[in-house]
């Protein structure tokens, strides 16, 4: 074997290795990425989860507004990237308990009564108002002493939470995306869908409870949010004595 044909195979050997290397190099990362994403989400390989939707009023059938649809689209494909698999359920027809499977709920707590319980039970310290009849506090948020009054179109809020009730690292969450519009809560599926890399670092494994708002969706739809910070505290703190609202947060 003369120089030049060793120097060629020698390099092609090279090649190869690094090719090997590289690609176990991706591999690793990659399947450490998804085990991270996995352990956020609460979905290992094969887990099953639930998406409870409200009902669209009209009828028993369960039908969904287009919003949430698009939400829901958001979610699947999170559970798909986990390899677990989802089951949709309406608000009045889930009861199971907490912590057994992982849940995605959706809605406000004036048509997901699933919603309503969540936020009872977990989060004592937000009210909502769900009073029908027109008003500026129709659908507002109360957060501790703070209120989050809505501009449909201009400026709406969502919250978005995950859950675990202290039942420790290997519980299942509870994700909520609770909004003042249906718009609201695909902007909160969207949002968790680009930054729950963050979130994971951030948060871990542990409850947290953020106040999301929704800008001008009636020109950008659900793609402009901002975080208003994170609520979690007084969330989960018992709800104050009410008092007349000292702050009103508005879109500038």
């Amino acid at each position: 074997m003369t120089e030049d044909v060793r120097n060629i195979v020698l390099g092609l050997i090279a090649a190869g290795l690094g090719a090997v290397l590289g690609w176990l190099a991706r591999t690793y990362l990659w399947r450490r990425g998804l085990r991270r994403k996995q352990a956020f989400f609460g979905l290992p390989d094969n887990a099953e989860s639930l998406l409870v939707v409200n009902r669209e009023a009209g009828g028993p059938e369960l039908t969904v507004v287009r919003h949430d649809v698009f939400a829901l689209l958001e979610l699947a494909a999170l559970i798909k990237d986990c390899g677990a698999h989802a089951q949709l359920v309406a608000h009045d027809a889930a009861q199971q308990s907490f912590g057994e499977r992982t849940e995605f709920c959706i809605g406000s707590p004036a048509v997901n009564r699933r919603m309503a319980a969540h936020m009872h039970s977990l989060l004592p310290g937000v009210r909502i108002n769900t009073e029908p009849e027109p008003g500026p506090d129709r659908g507002a948020f109360q957060i501790g002493s703070e209120r989050y009054r809505m501009e449909g179109g201009i400026s709406e809020y969502v919250i978005l939470a995950r859950l675990t009730a202290g039942q420790g690292q290997e519980a299942r969450p509870v994700f909520l995306f609770c909004g003042q519009r249906a718009i609201t809560n695909q902007a909160a599926t969207r949002y968790l869908a680009r930054h729950h890399e963050r979130l994971a670092r951030k948060h871990g494994g542990n409850t947290f409870v953020l106040l999301l708002k929704v800008v001008n969706s009636q020109a950008y739809g659900p793609d402009v949010v901002e975080l208003v910070g994170d609520v979690t505290r007084p969330a989960q703190a018992p709800a104050p004595v009410a008092t007349p609202a000292r702050a009103s947060h508005r879109a500038k």
